[in-house]
């Protein structure tokens, strides 16, 4: 039986022109085949081509827009700075994106991978392997968001309890009492008041603050 297709909605990036002229060159050429194998294979495997955007000044507002779950760059060699362009787009609202380009500078792959880019894939792939090139991914792309968003709560956690840490230790100064002591009228106030602990001491602490 075969896979259910993916329900993706895909932006391309792509050059405003992808038919060679008379005139293209072995590597207009090239790109050309390239562009066209990777459509075929997102068809083929059921996947949703919502756009094909150039790379110019109104993408970031596009794709903000569109609102796509999979970004495909499909650049020429030097891609450097329309990738660039797809990851400032991108910054506010993060989405994998797969990179398919004839460039194999080892230089550029490493760059591309620093700048989020889940998948790098150099010329020559054939039509039935986009699938799972776009399911590794997404794979990837999900585990580092994870990560991503553990590293965020971790750190949200220790600045609670410093915050919290340093409240007590204003009660504790000011009105002469103990640490449980401190803690048990900072949870009490919280709960009285509805508040996480944490938003309660830093509201204490600002107004100490102003308070002097």
């Amino acid at each position: 039986m075969a896979e259910p297709a993916p329900s993706l909605r895909i932006v391309i990036i792509a050059p405003e022109s992808l038919t060679p002229g008379p005139d293209a060159d072995a590597e207009d050429l090239g790109a050309a085949e390239r562009s066209r194998s990777l459509r075929i294979g997102l068809l083929e495997s059921g996947y949703n081509i919502v756009a094909v955007l150039p790379s110019d000044m109104f993408m970031p507002e596009r794709l903000a827009q569109i609102q796509p779950d999979l970004i495909i760059v499909d650049a020429e060699s030097q891609a450097r700075d329309t990738l660039e362009h797809v990851v400032m787009a991108t910054r506010d609202a993060r989405r994998p994106i797969v990179l398919f380009t004839d460039d194999d500078d080892t230089t550029n792959v490493r760059e591309a991978i620093a700048a989020g880019v889940s998948a790098y894939v150099v010329a020559g792939l054939a039509p039935a392997r986009v699938k799972p090139v776009l399911d590794v991914a997404m794979a990837r792309f999900q585990v580092e968001e994870s990560m991503r968003r553990e590293l965020a709560d971790a750190r949200s956690q220790l600045n609670d309890r410093k915050v919290v840490e340093r409240a007590k230790g204003l009660l504790m100064h000011r009105h002469g009492l103990s640490e449980p002591e401190a803690y048990s009228r900072l949870r009490k106030a919280a709960m009285d008041k509805g508040l996480k602990l944490a938003d309660l001491s830093q509201r204490m602490l600002d107004a100490a603050d102003l308070l002097g």
